[in-house]
This record gives C-alpha cells, sequence and structure tokens, in this order.
C-alpha cells in the first residue's frame, strides 16, 4: 500500500525529509502522514533513522531538504518549542520527571506560563482529575514521584503531553518497562485516546505490541521508507523481514544440563540506595552451560545484583562464592571479577559499556588494556587494539566506518553488538548480560541472541537481567523474579505464564522469600 493511504484529516505530514551528517546519509527523501485518531507505528532496525527523523520533527535537528506540516501549516525547522505550541508531544522511553517532586507539580513544571499562572492549585487538581479519568490513567496528584511504580510514571507522562493539549503524542519504546499488565493497560489507554481523536506514532521493536495497537506501519531501513502496511493485512514475520531486508530466524535454545556453580551468592543483602531497595538475603546459583534469567520491573534490586556479580559492590551480609566453593573476600572488585573470567554487558551501554570519544579500537580493549597483547612494559599497541576491533566488526557484523571512528557515532544496536564482542573474546566463564537487547531491532536481537547461546553451549554461565518478559521466558533455562530486593525460587523454562510471572515482577507470592 501507499504510505499516505487512507481517510481522514492530516494532522502531519512529512515531506521528502533528507539529512546527512557529514557523508552518512541518516534520512533520504522520507514521506510520512499521520491522520486524526490513527495509530502510525514506526518500524526499523537501529541506525534505520528513526530517532534522526523524531528529531527533525521536534525541531532538535533541521533537515537539510523536505518539510514538516502540522495541521496544514509549515512547522518552523530547529524549533523545539514550535512543535509543542503546534500540539506534539512526546513520551520518551527513559522518563523525564522530578523524582523528588508531586504528581501534579510534575505535570505544571515549565507549564507555568500555560496553567500555573492562570489556574489555582484547586482547578489545576481538579483538570488534572478530568483528564485522569477521560483516559483512564489514575493517579495521584499529591504522590512524590519517586513513591511511584513503573507504570504509574509513564502515566504522569502521557498526561503531560495531555495537559498541554497535544493533539500529537509520540511514544518512544513505551513497554520497555512495564509489566505484561501494565502494558496491556497501556494499550487500553491508547485505544481509548485514539478514538478520542488523539493521534499517534508509536515507535517499537515489539512486533506484537505493534499488532496489537497500531492501524498502519511504517517502516524504515538504511534512512528510506521500505515499506508500509495495514496491520490487518500483514504479520508480524513479514514486518521483521521488512525491516532487515531478510527472513529473521530467532534462535531457539535446546535443552541442556546444568554445570557446577561457576559463581554463587549465599544469603546475600546490601543496603538500600536511595529509592531503590537493597538485596534482601538473595541465594543464587550462575552454573556451567545454563542462562539463568532474571525477571523484574526495573528498579527492584537488578542493578545491585548486577553491581556484586561484576565485582562492582560486596555484599553487607552474606558471601560471594566462585568456582570451587571459594569465597570472594575483601578483595572482590572489577578487576579481580574480569581474573575470575566474569565478562560484563552493562544495563547503560553509553555511561558504563563504553567511552564515546575513544575510538572503537580504543573500546574494544577497554576491559583487558594491561594484559597482552595490548600492553608490553607499559606500553600500549595501537596495532593489537586496530586488530581486536577488526576482528569484532567483522564477527559480529558491527555496521561503522571502520576501527578508527568514535563509537559515539554508531547506533545503539551496533554499539552494544561491540560491548558484547569485547565481554565474549577472552572466553569468559561467567557472563552478565543486563539487558543486553534492549531497544535493538529484530535481527540485532537475533543476532545476540545467537550469541549468548553459543556462549552457554561451550559451557559459560550466564546471568541474563532483562524487564523484557519474552526475552527472559524463551532465552533462559531457569528463571527467577525479583521484586523489592527478594529473589523468588527457580523455575524452569515453560513452567509459568507470561501472567504469572507479571504478578510476581509486581511482589505476590514473595511471603516467604522475605
Amino acid at each position: 500500500m501507499s504510505e499516505s493511504e487512507g481517510g481522514g484529516e492530516i494532522v502531519l505530514a512529512l515531506r521528502g525529509i533528507t539529512k546527512r551528517f557529514g557523508p552518512t546519509l541518516a534520512n533520504e527523501r522520507i514521506d510520512l502522514t499521520l491522520r486524526r485518531g490513527e495509530a502510525v507505528a514506526l518500524l526499523g532496525e537501529n541506525g534505520a533513522g528513526k530517532t534522526t527523523l523524531m528529531n527533525i520533527l521536534f525541531g532538535q535537528y533541521a533537515a537539510d531538504e523536505g518539510t514538516v506540516e502540522v495541521f496544514g501549516r509549515p512547522l518552523p525547522p530547529g524549533r523545539p518549542r514550535a512543535a509543542l505550541e503546534a500540539g506534539i508531544g512526546m513520551v520518551h522511553q527513559h522518563f523525564t520527571l522530578a523524582e523528588n517532586l508531586t504528581v501534579l507539580e510534575n505535570i505544571l513544571l515549565g507549564a507555568a506560563p500555560l496553567a500555573g499562572l492562570s489556574l489555582g492549585r484547586g482547578a489545576a487538581r481538579a483538570r488534572l482529575a478530568a483528564l485522569s479519568a477521560e483516559y483512564g490513567l489514575k493517579v495521584e496528584p499529591d504522590a512524590r514521584v519517586a513513591a511511584l511504580t513503573v507504570g504509574e510514571r509513564q502515566r504522569v507522562e502521557i498526561l503531560k503531553a495531555l495537559w498541554r493539549d497535544a493533539c500529537i503524542l509520540i511514544l518512544d519504546e513505551p513497554t520497555a518497562v512495564l509489566t505484561p499488565q501494565e502494558a496491556e493497560a497501556l494499550f487500553a489507554t491508547l485505544r481509548r485516546a485514539a478514538a478520542k481523536g488523539l493521534s499517534l506514532v508509536f515507535i517499537s521493536h515489539k512486533l506484537h505490541e505493534v499488532m496489537a495497537v497500531a492501524n498502519r506501519v511504517v517502516v524504515l531501513r538504511r534512512g528510506r521508507v521500505a515499506g508500509a502496511a495495514r496491520v490487518a493485512e500483514t504479520d508480524a514475520r513479514r514486518l521483521a523481514a521488512m525491516m532487515v531486508g531478510a527472513e529473521v530466524e530467532r534462535p531457539v535454545p535446546a535443552p541442556r544440563a546444568p554445570g557446577e556453580p561457576l559463581l554463587s551468592l549465599d544469603k546475600v543483602s546490601t543496603p538500600p540506595s536511595g529509592a531503590r531497595p537493597g538485596l534482601r538475603r538473595v541465594s543464587l546459583d550462575l552454573r556451567a552451560g545454563t542462562i539463568t534469567g532474571l525477571a523484574g520491573v526495573s528498579g527492584n534490586g537488578q542493578a545491585a545484583l548486577a553491581a556484586l556479580v561484576a565485582g562492582a559492590a560486596r555484599p553487607a551480609e552474606g558471601r560471594i562464592l566462585l568456582a570451587g566453593g571459594r569465597e570472594a573476600g575483601p578483595g572482590w572488585s572489577p578487576r579481580a571479577a574480569l581474573r575470575e573470567g566474569v565478562g560484563r554487558v552493562p544495563e547503560d551501554r553509553k555511561r558504563e559499556g563504553v567511552v564515546a570519544d575513544f575510538t572503537l579500537a580504543e573500546n574494544a580493549m577497554l576491559e583487558e588494556y594491561r594484559a597482552s597483547p595490548f600492553s608490553r612494559f607499559g606500553w600500549l599497541s595501537r596495532r593489537a587494539a586496530r586488530a581486536r576491533a577488526e576482528a569484532l566488526i567483522a564477527e559480529h557484523d558491527i555496521r561503522c566506518p571502520g576501527p578508527e571512528a568514535r563509537i559515539r557515532l554508531l547506533s545503539g544496536g551496533n554499539m552494544q553488538k561491540l560491548i558484547l564482542g569485547r565481554a565474549l573474546a577472552p572466553g569468559p566463564r561467567v557472563i552478565l548480560a543486563d539487558q543486553p537487547a534492549r531497544g535493538l531491532d529484530v535481527g540485532a536481537v537475533a543476532a545476540i541472541h545467537a550469541k549468548l547461546l553459543a556462549a552457554r553451549d561451550g559451557g559459560a554461565a550466564i546471568l541474563l537481567i532483562s524487564e523484557d518478559l519474552d526475552e527472559v521466558m524463551s532465552l533462559s533455562d531457569v528463571i527467577h523474579v525479583i521484586s523489592e530486593g527478594r529473589l523468588s525460587p527457580p523455575f524452569a523454562r515453560g513452567e509459568m505464564s507470561a501472567a504469572a510471572l507479571g504478578l510476581r515482577m509486581a511482589g505476590e507470592g514473595f511471603a516467604d522469600a522475605a
């Protein structure tokens, strides 16, 4: 079908959008339309140009060619406030809320000229209550954001946009940190909003969610529109093939008997960190040839557990045991973890996984720069670093200008491939894979999962921490749920449904685990 096919008033039109960054063509003559009350899903591989297109729409970038029209009027390029004034709102994947303020204060924040000066607190609270009821977004206006669940925080973000009279709402990976029940509630809200005339652009890599929410799908590939389809006339498999240009086969783990524990936590506790809970007498075995999945809503102790495994923290109570039952002791550190064969794929790839202004070659040796062949007599070998980067680029299909390019120029998916490749290169015995596929396209997810399964089959013990329940359920041999720092007993893949897991993630059934 044509991208612009359909009926109803066009509320947003991008025509011939082209954007270059030096020799790189990020967007090439992209056309995209959105109609009143329509939900359009924007799909594409990492690096396909989705983020650039949205940044142009919101005035963060100015297009080299093309125009943006909102309700038939040209949108001035390079002016973020113009997009807001035109009725465009956005809910980002990572929320932008002030945790020390209340819900009402967050909604009024930045909107004072519009609301704070003209409405008293009572009137503002009444308007918020009306919006909440109209769209089914239940919130407590006087609750501190720090005390809200992740799903409640997302409702606040949506209400912020609606408060500003948004007619067009862009949602970037909106279910990345939600339980299945919270995701279903969000879908109901979006359908209700669309029925009231709100127009939606839904950016997601979860194709089943796209099928549940969108009326129409537009697919970008390598900066161009690769195709478009009505959801009723396509399926997830065809959309995945349209995204990457070929059929995508997701790897399926074969059954495997667990080996000996290579790293264990024995009744470990850690102190709270701000509003985030610490661990509460957690026991966990990471066994050879086994992927142990950890499911949970963000902020329930995953960071504390990952820090222990990586050597970045020590327990306040309990013990960390290494292969053969050796105790890690007070010398446990990131360097000690590396010596013990722990490879790490951190949760935040940009803050903890790479140095943005370093090249690919420099980042490729980042965790081994003191060791041979990268260091000889105190001197770094740039030749060895370049050789490692070239090997990782070839083995993991990292799309980049070359080993001497700054890593900040890479898309998130290609950056993640380098981090994973670096972690796997020394042949680690234990692998910490913390959100390894967050925000990645179906092709990149399949590639990363295949690498993790190959490492498992080679005898590595893998801890998979993920807020993507589908990822945990499909890849893990053994699954635990973490909630408020408590760990559920383990159960095998397939023993528990997604709905039951979601209830555990929300804290049900943990009375005996406290």
